[in-house]
């Protein structure tokens, strides 16, 4: 056997409805859990949430974590105890580094509109980790089509910097458009649709769909991604 694929449909994941927050867990979080669905590799949390208006997340702690929010529409206001502030848009991504301990908040930006955006969580390759932050945007346009690099442990090709051994890709497609992406021996991948669908091999996904692969070969796993319906993919190609 080459490689072990699992399909984690959206259904299945853990829901929490606070009224003003509404939010599917990919993975075990607060009050949802699942000893079968503890993460993968250094990825430990997909939280895909949508804010009500001038709701959110008052001020609270993170230590030794890797976060990074990937906004899908409205504007995220975040602030933390670094003297950040800013709002993350669609076309943008925001990372922080918790590292020895940082306090922040996020609220959605809009009084009128909701925020919808997938919160990420990766454990660092060492604790004690000095806090860090950085934003930066990603033109659709550079992910139409094909996968982009956004996020990465040496900060390569415009991507954020993440302090483990992963390489975040994202990409859109829709019908007619397709990418590869070769997965090295011995490495792990998680495949997560934001939204729309897209065919993975012979599997078709929808939104909030994903794939978990890991790669046993002594060679590069092609995984073929092939746009269905404005599919939105975020792909974790993991140690």
């Amino acid at each position: 056997m080459t490689a072990s694929i699992k399909v984690r449909r959206s259904l299945e994941r853990g829901f929490a409805d606070h009224g003003w927050l509404r939010s599917y867990h990919t993975f075990s979080f607060a009050d949802y859990y699942d000893p079968a669905h503890m993460g993968l590799s250094s990825l430990r949390v997909i939280n895909e949430d949508r804010v009500a208006p001038s709701a959110g997340f008052p001020t609270h702690p993170h230590r030794d974590m890797e976060i990074i929010s990937y906004v899908l529409s409205g504007g995220l206001e975040h602030r933390d105890s670094m003297g950040h502030g800013s709002v993350i848009r669609p076309g943008e991504i925001q990372r922080m580094s918790a590292g020895t301990g940082v306090f922040h908040s996020e609220f959605n930006a809009s009084d009128r509109e909701p925020v919808h955006f997938l919160q990420i969580w990766i454990i660092p390759e060492q604790r004690g980790l000095a806090p860090g932050y950085e934003q930066t945007s990603v033109p659709r346009s550079e992910m139409r089509g094909r996968l982009r690099l956004i996020g990465s442990r040496d900060g390569r090709d415009g991507s954020v910097t993440i302090h483990q051994d992963v390489a975040l890709l994202a990409g859109v497609f829709d019908q007619g458009e397709a990418s590869t992406h070769a997965l090295g021996p011995g490495r792990k991948a998680w495949l997560h649709v934001a939204r729309g669908e897209v065919e993975v091999g012979d599997e078709r996904l929808a939104a909030g769909d994903a794939l978990a692969i890991d790669n046993t070969a002594e060679l590069a796993l092609p995984i073929h991604i092939t746009g269905r319906s404005d599919g939105e993919v975020l792909l974790f190609d993991l140690a």
